[in-house]
């Protein structure tokens, strides 16, 4: 291995850490385990949705992941309908129904107008801001209909109906994608040199895109109330209902910030790499690996082991191709026997 090939391995490593780091903050910090207690294994399929739909739009396509936004929308609209009408909130029932199936009907209809314009020739921030639209509001939707019925069930509960819905949503995307990979324009062409090796631009994109969005994690978690109520919340979730924050939309919001850095994680990647219905799956869990060997605690840690995981599966893939994703697995298990005879254990309540 000489200087080139080191920094052409170095560049590729901390690209993918960048992306691995802001699933591990997503998947395992306050957005979704320490408010919910869910360990949210499809995080990965929100990358794998937001990176196909995007290459639907370019393709001049309307993206299949409309039909399951009205979907889950329509079902809501049912479920939230009934309980009001048991209740009697009879003023309830257009909110609920322009919220969860007229929304999503516009959306659809402008999509319908637009894939008949062509959308390959809309500006790239505009398809970009259309697949984010599209994909986003899965997340609080997936939390309302898997998640909020069982809320104060145990962890084991929680991870067993993670499972089963990570196995439905990978379905879903075969069926709506097809088992091809696609790949989307790039965001821009330039590139630099620096030494030997030559630097893409679209690379050093992701890296600073994956920066901008944690110091705003950071921002909206020490400077905002919602920010705040989510710290409390993950702090104590008795004390936190206690002082008037509802659990509901705490797990609302974190599932709605999970999708948006999921989303915006597979825009981010898809001109680099080509992603697949499934390719989600790897990527989540290599940054839950990433959020694993930071503690599920510190937000600088687990960007910390998410660069490391990205550093060591790019460095695996030269000297042992054919092995690195056990490399990379490999690497939770010293971690979790240390973490194990030093931490307190404590029964769950």
């Amino acid at each position: 291995m000489d200087l080139q090939i080191a920094l052409l391995l170095t560049q590729d490593g901390i690209t993918n850490g960048a992306i691995y780091a802001l699933l591990a903050l997503a998947l395992a910090l306050v957005l979704v385990f320490a408010v919910t207690r869910v360990i949210f294994i499809p995080q990965g399929e929100f990358v794998a949705f937001g990176a196909l739909t995007l290459a639907s739009l370019q393709a001049g396509k309307l993206p299949a992941t409309i039909w399951l936004l009205l979907g889950l929308g329509t079902v809501i609209a049912l479920i939230e309908g009934s309980l009001a009408l048991r209740d009697r909130q009879f003023g309830r029932l257009p909110v609920i129904l322009l919220v969860n199936c007229g929304v999503p009907l516009l959306l659809a209809g402008a999509l319908v107008a637009l894939v008949a314009l062509s959308p390959a020739s809309l500006p790239l921030p505009v398809q970009v801001l259309l697949a984010l639209m599209l994909v986003v509001p899965l997340g609080p939707m997936i939390y309302r209909l898997a998640y909020q019925p069982i809320a104060e069930a145990s962890v084991l509960v929680l991870l067993i109906v993670s499972v089963a819905l990570h196995v439905t949503l990978i379905g879903i995307g075969l069926l709506f994608f097809g088992a091809q990979g696609s790949r989307t324009l790039a965001f821009t062409d330039i590139s630099f040199e620096v030494g030997d090796a030559l630097l893409q631009s679209q690379t050093m994109l992701v890296v600073v895109a994956s920066q901008v969005l944690i110091v705003a994690l950071y921002f909206f978690f020490e400077r905002t109330i919602y920010g705040k109520a989510l710290r409390a919340t993950a702090m104590n979730r008795t004390g936190a209902r206690l002082m008037g924050i509802s659990g509901t939309l705490a797990g609302m919001l974190s599932f709605t910030l999970a999708a948006a850095i999921g989303a915006c994680s597979g825009i981010l990647i898809s001109p680099i790499t080509t992603v697949y219905y499934d390719s989600g799956f790897l990527i989540g869990l290599k940054g839950f690996v990433g959020a694993i060997i930071g503690g599920l605690a510190s937000y600088p840690m687990a960007a910390a082991g998410a660069i490391l995981v990205g550093l060591l599966e790019s460095y695996s893939s030269f000297w042992a191709s054919a092995f690195k994703e056990v490399i990379v697995f490999t690497l939770i298990i010293p971690v979790l026997l240390w973490r194990s005879l030093t931490t307190r254990h404590v029964e769950e309540e």
